[in-house]
């Protein structure tokens, strides 16, 4: 992230005279300065010369596309820039565009405002010009309005920042498949190929039996120096203390994470899959090992599913790998006094969105014909958060958020030694799975404390797809209309 930096164009003309144009300039590097000095910001903004020409703006827009560490540009009309200087620069420019709304100054100067004053602030109008070449020429960009020193203008582009690398970073991200899809599953099936033409991922499958290999050359003192970590960071259930016949389960776990890291990261791979039907050589299906692995960054999916291992990734990013997990909608809570959805997943949630600190345990699986598996066993914690699943409608791809309200798990779960969360959807438990089910969300999905509706309809708007949001304002009948105008619309492009 520390390589990556974000363009700040401000766009203005000759009209004014050079006095205005270096006042400008001098503008221009404050907002800069101030956005960088911002908490809400961890990405390097760069202020670029002010641009005053078709030929400026063409130069500007060619370098950004030319420029690997550029993965953005802010663009500001500080004067009244025409935009039809800027058509030819925008035609090529390929990164991600936010246009900034503000003004230089916060407050107008009453008693002293004349018209130099106003000639040299009048973004009111001057990106109301830009705003409208964008939309003639059918750019899809971000808009923030506001003063750029308000905390909110200051987290709104913080946030478009981290989008904006995540998109940038979605032509490197390398998913690598251990085995196959679960057998007859459906939804995580979906076409590779569209796959990289739209987002850029790279998805390819290894045999479980050259992990197997990997797994085979862990050293004990590896082994050993992991287990002092995981001693360190969480607790351990009683019976599986050092000593006891299940710590060497743990031990297990721990050789599976260090071979699966290392795998991972000299293949350059940033998200993986597997499937406990494709488990041949293992001791063990990987849960303590894949939840550790999500915890330091990396994407995973369920039984093959590598859409969403690289939407793991991809949210994982723009969350600053806050409080973001692989997630499945496993049970429902249909009390009418308090409807909820229990989700959680056979061992794989990541320890980030817990509430408490982790206990590792160990239990059977009851599938796959294995050793009981070593994993983290953690309520989920309260708070606003998303769900989110991308399915293949064979052609395009889809994005579904739905907008929901997690909520402390009420009771002791004393039989499921898994990690869950609860939540509540919206607007209520009936039209919110109605609406899931009817736009063809997975079981499957990333849950997210973290990223919010607006992070990713801007993710899905620059990689240009679908996208379809259930939140408190949804109605089933408009929505069945809506996801009818989308199937057309989406065909006819």
């Amino acid at each position: 992230m520390s390589q990556q930096e974000i363009w700040f164009v401000t766009g203005s003309q000759h009209l004014y005279g050079e006095e205005t144009l270096r006042q400008v300039a001098v503008n221009s590097r404050k907002i800069v300065e101030a956005l960088n000095n911002a908490a809400k910001i961890s990405l390097k903004i760069v202020c670029m010369e002010t641009v005053t020409t078709s030929d400026e703006i063409f130069e500007v827009c060619k370098a950004a596309n030319n420029e690997d560490k550029c993965i953005g540009i802010i663009t500001w009309m500080h004067t009244f820039s025409p935009s039809k200087m800027w058509i030819n620069g925008l035609k090529i420019l390929t990164k991600p565009i936010l246009h900034l709304h503000t003004q230089a100054n916060r407050d107008i100067p009453w008693e002293t405002m004349n018209m130099d004053f106003m000639n040299l602030n009048q973004a009111a109008h001057g990106d109301r010009e830009h705003g409208f070449i964008y939309t003639r020429m059918g750019i899809g960009r971000k808009v923030v309005v506001g003063y750029y020193e308000d905390t909110i203008v200051q987290e709104k582009i913080g946030r478009w920042a981290r989008v904006a690398l995540a998109a940038a970073t979605a032509k490197e991200l390398k998913v690598v498949r251990f085995g196959d899809n679960m057998r007859e599953v459906a939804v995580t099936e979906g076409d590779k190929v569209e796959a990289q033409i739209k987002f850029g991922w790279s998805i390819n499958s290894y045999g479980v039996g050259d992990l197997v290999a990997r797994i085979n050359e862990v050293t004990d003192e590896q082994i050993n120096s992991l287990m002092e970590e995981y001693e360190q960071k969480y607790n351990f259930a009683p019976e599986c203390d050092k000593g006891t016949e299940l710590y060497e389960h743990v031990r297990e776990q721990a050789k599976m994470e260090i071979a699966l890291e290392q795998f991972l990261t000299e293949g350059k791979f940033q998200a993986f899959t597997n499937t406990f039907e494709d488990l041949y050589g293992m001791k063990q299906l990987p849960g303590l090992a894949t939840q550790r692995l999500m915890e330091k960054g990396f994407g995973y999916g369920g039984e093959g599913d590598w859409k969403t291992a690289a939407l793991t990734r991809t949210m994982k990013i723009i969350a600053d790998n806050k409080a973001t997990s692989f997630m499945e909608d496993y049970t429902y809570h249909f009390n009418p006094e308090n409807k909820m959805v229990l989700g959680a997943h056979m061992l794989e949630v990541c320890p980030t969105i817990a509430n408490e600190k982790p206990r590792i345990e160990v239990h059977p699986l009851g599938i796959g014909g294995k050793e009981a598996p070593a994993r983290l066993v953690f309520d989920g914690k309260a708070g606003e958060a998303v769900c989110a699943s991308l399915i293949d409608m064979g052609g395009r791809m889809r994005l579904i958020i739905a907008q929901v309200e997690a909520v402390e798990v009420p009771h002791k779960l004393p039989q499921l030694p898994v990690a869950r969360t609860t939540w509540k959807l919206k607007p209520s438990l009936e039209i919110g799975a109605q609406a899931w089910i009817l736009a063809g969300g997975a079981h499957h999905t990333v849950f997210s404390h973290e990223v919010t509706v607006e992070d990713l309809v801007d993710w899905a708007e620059i990689m240009d797809i679908e996208y379809v949001i259930i939140n408190e304002s949804t109605d089933i009948l408009r929505l069945k209309q809506d996801l009818r105008t989308n199937e057309l619309i989406w065909k006819l492009r």
